[in-house]
């Protein structure tokens, strides 16, 4: 008897569950854009080196067209259509708009999900290449421009909106606690 080339799998995507049969070599990209109609992650590269599909795996920024999407069941991935609360924007997604954190908008999906696992990462004290010191008790680092442009590295902008983003990335920082997948806001200062 011949393997199966193909599972019917449950993937919870954006909090719902979508059932649906798939090759095992569907990548998770494909699974969302071709099967389910999520065209907010793009197609870029499709080698894992452009960031333009970034989604979240439970909580933690993958490049989507490396995931297969056989291992996503069990997992909750949030897309870009995700991230926003309703008709409200994440402050990821309102800062990029306040601040022109995008020009063509292609990569925009991708950066704003992986700023919300860099934001997360940051304040649980992930060290990146560009922290100074990385022992656990000196905690998170200061989040410079450096620091973010390095945790940012692996998603490309073809138009060059590096400025922006990082501006972008920092804001979000300053409107968010707890977390950043989760946009909860600080309040304003009295």
């Amino acid at each position: 008897m011949a393997p199966a080339t193909a599972s019917a799998i449950t993937l919870t995507i954006n909090g719902e569950h979508h059932t649906l049969t798939v090759d095992h070599r569907t990548s998770l990209l494909d699974a969302l854009r071709e099967r389910l109609d999520l065209t907010g992650t793009k197609k870029g590269c499709d080698q894992g080196q452009c960031g333009a599909c970034t989604v979240l795996v439970d909580g933690r920024r993958i490049v989507s067209c490396l995931q297969l999407a056989v291992a996503a069941e069990g997992r909750a991935v949030t897309t870009i259509e995700g991230v926003a609360d309703g008709e409200g924007l994440h402050p990821v997604q309102q800062a990029f708009l306040d601040l022109d954190g995008f020009q063509c908008g292609y990569c925009t999906p991708g950066q704003i999900c992986s700023a919300l696992a860099v934001l997360d990462e940051h304040a649980a004290g992930w060290p990146s290449a560009a922290t100074d010191d990385i022992r656990p008790e000196a905690g998170p680092p200061e989040l410079t421009p450096e620091e973010i442009a390095e945790r940012m590295s692996g998603n490309l902008c073809r138009c060059g909106a590096y400025v922006s983003i990082v501006q972008a990335v920092a804001r979000a920082a300053e409107n968010t606690t707890g977390s950043a997948a989760g946009g909860t806001t600080k309040e304003p200062a009295a």
